[in-house]
């Protein structure tokens, strides 16, 4: 007898995620060219990941009784978010690049928090923090004024994250084929 997991498994189009894994591939070629193309399309791609985000906010404001006012502010502000980013995805690129610097400060120092706290439990606790200070570095370095560096680092973490989506959602795709056959000779 099948349980719900395996009846979704074998209602999941495989070649979906074959579809999508090749089009996160020809993102990650586009991107890793380093042009005025890739500085596009990375904006275009937050512009969809704010959309999503809006979607998602949305759906939760529908599904809540308190803070239904909240998710529908934020859901708001990433639908002019996204609208800001489709019509101007080269300032979105420059935003993202300049935000960069903060995020990764912020999660170099947690890292080194996280590591020293945990010297006691953790034998690897040394790895944490050397992860934290090449964070601290790498923020230091794509928050300079120059813009060069720090387009060549948001370049390199998205192409490379879509790349790296891709080749998952490619495998992910042959395996849930792989189990649908599975499946059905059982």
């Amino acid at each position: 007898m099948m349980n719900a997991r395996d009846r979704g498994l074998n209602m999941m189009p495989w070649w979906l995620f074959l579809v999508t894994g090749i089009a996160w591939l020809l993102i990650s070629l586009i991107v890793l060219r380093f042009d005025i193309t890739s500085i596009s399309t990375v904006g275009v791609l937050l512009g969809v990941v704010f959309l999503m985000a809006a979607v998602n906010e949305f759906a939760i404001m529908g599904g809540q009784r308190s803070w239904r006012w909240l998710h529908g502010l934020l859901g708001v502000l990433f639908v002019v978010g996204a609208v800001w980013a489709f019509i101007h995805p080269a300032n979105a690129f420059y935003e993202l690049a300049a935000i960069l610097g903060f995020l990764l400060l912020l999660k170099g120092s947690l890292d080194i928090t996280v590591a020293v706290m945990t010297k006691e439990v953790n034998d690897l606790w040394w790895l944490g923090l050397v992860v934290g200070i090449l964070e601290i570095l790498l923020a230091f370095w794509a928050s300079q004024q120059y813009f060069a560096p720090r387009a060549a680092l948001i370049l390199l973490w998205v192409g490379f994250f879509a790349m790296f989506r891709g080749f998952t959602e490619i495998f992910l795709a042959f395996a849930i084929r792989r189990e649908q056959k599975e499946m059905a000779a059982a």
